[in-house]
C-alpha cells in the first residue's frame, strides 16, 4: 500500500491545474489520469477561448503543457484509472486498474463527464473534423456556415440559438414530433429566422471529402411514409446530453438526478471531509476549459487548507 497527502482522480484542465497547485503546496500528489489522459479537450483540434493562447492551441498540446507543469513541480502522473475507493474514513482508499492500493489524506476527484454520442461511426471518422459535442466550443469556425444540432431538450435549444448567432443556417434534427425543451426555449427556437427544425427526423449518417459536408437523414423512420432526407452541412453538433464519469462514487457522495456531485455550498467541498471535487464531474452548467480549470484551483486549495488544520 502506497500513501499520499493528496490523490488526484483525473486529468484535463481541472485534474491538472488541481496538481499544480498541489504540487506547488508540497503534498507530493499522485494524479491517475484515466482512461482518456486530458480529458474532453484532447477530442478537439483548436482551442481559442481559453486565456493566454491569443491564436489558439491544439487540444492535445495544451493538456501536454499543462501535463508538463504538473510534472515539473513534481506530481506523480500515472496513466492507469481509479476503478474502485472505500471513502467510509479518513485515511481514504483506493484501488487502481493495475490492482494497486493507495491510502491517501485528501481526494480531488476531477474525472470529468463524456459527452452522448449517437453511436454512429461516422462520428469518429469526423470527429475534430465538423463534428462536435461542444458548440460554445468550437461554433466559432462556423461562421457563415450552415451547421445541424442534434437533439429536442434545452441544451440542444441552447445550442441552436447560440450557433445562430454564427451560422448563417442551424438545423435542429428532433427524432420526436416536438421539442422536449422548456416553452421559452420552444419559442425563442421558433423565432429565430435562420434556424430550420427537422421533427421526426432521425441521423443515418454523414459525408464529406475531407470533412463534414452533408448528413444522411430520415424522416419518420418506421412508417409507411418513411423518407430519405439529405441536407448539406459544414458542422454537425451533439446536444443529447452528458454523462458524468462518477459512477464509483456513487456510494459514497451525493449526486443529482443526472449523476453530477454535489458540491457543499458552492465550494469544491463534499459532504465527506477530505474530499473535493472539480470539472465537470461536478458541472452541468457551463462545462468549459477554463471554469474546469478554476474548480482545479479551488479544490487543491481547499485540500492544503484542509491537511492545515487536521
Amino acid at each position: 500500500m502506497e500513501h499520499t497527502k493528496c490523490l488526484i482522480i483525473g486529468s484535463g484542465p481541472a485534474g491538472y491545474t488541481a496538481a499544480i497547485y498541489a504540487s506547488r503546496a508540497n503534498l507530493s500528489p499522485i494524479e491517475y489520469c484515466g482512461l482518456q489522459p486530458g480529458g474532453q479537450l484532447t477530442q478537439t483540434t483548436e482551442v481559442e477561448n481559453f486565456p493566454g493562447y491569443p491564436h489558439g492551441v491544439d487540444g492535445n498540446q495544451m493538456m501536454m503543457d499543462l501535463r508538463e507543469q504538473a510534472e515539473r513541480f513534481g506530481t506523480d502522473i500515472r496513466d492507469g484509472e481509479i476503478v474502485k475507493v472505500d471513502l467510509a474514513q479518513r485515511p481514504y482508499k483506493a484501488w487502481d486498474d493495475a490492482g494497486r492500493e493507495i491510502e491517501t489524506d485528501t481526494v480531488i476527484i476531477a474525472t470529468g463527464a463524456s459527452a452522448k454520442y449517437l453511436g454512429l461511426p461516422d462520428e469518429q471518422k469526423y470527429n475534430g473534423m465538423g463534428v462536435s459535442a461542444c458548440a460554445t466550443c468550437d461554433g466559432f469556425f462556423y461562421r457563415k456556415k450552415t451547421v445541424a444540432v442534434v437533439g429536442g431538450g434545452d441544451t440542444a435549444c441552447e445550442d441552436a440559438l447560440y450557433l445562430s448567432g454564427l451560422a448563417k443556417k442551424v438545423y435542429m434534427i428532433v427524432r420526436k414530433p416536438f421539442l422536449r425543451a422548456s416553452k421559452v426555449m420552444q419559442q425563442r427556437v421558433m423565432e429565430r429566422e435562420n434556424i430550420e427544425i427537422l421533427f421526426e427526423h432521425n441521423t443515418l449518417g454523414l459525408f464529406g471529402e475531407d470533412g463534414v459536408e452533408g448528413a444522411h437523414l430520415v424522416k419518420r423512420k418506421g412508417e409507411a411514409d418513411e423518407q430519405l432526407v439529405d441536407i448539406q452541412i459544414d458542422g454537425f453538433f451533439l446536444a443529447i446530453g452528458h454523462k458524468p464519469n462518477t459512477d464509483i462514487f456513487k456510494e459514497w457522495l451525493e449526486t443529482d438526478e443526472t449523476g453530477y456531485l454535489k458540491k457543499t455550498n458552492g465550494t469544491p467541498r463534499t459532504k465527506l471531509p477530505g474530499v473535493f471535487v472539480a470539472g465537470d464531474c461536478a458541472d452541468p452548467t457551463y462545462r468549459q476549459a477554463i471554469s474546469a480549470a478554476g474548480t482545479g484551483c479551488q479544490a487543491a486549495i481547499e485540500a492544503e487548507r484542509f491537511l492545515l488544520n487536521n
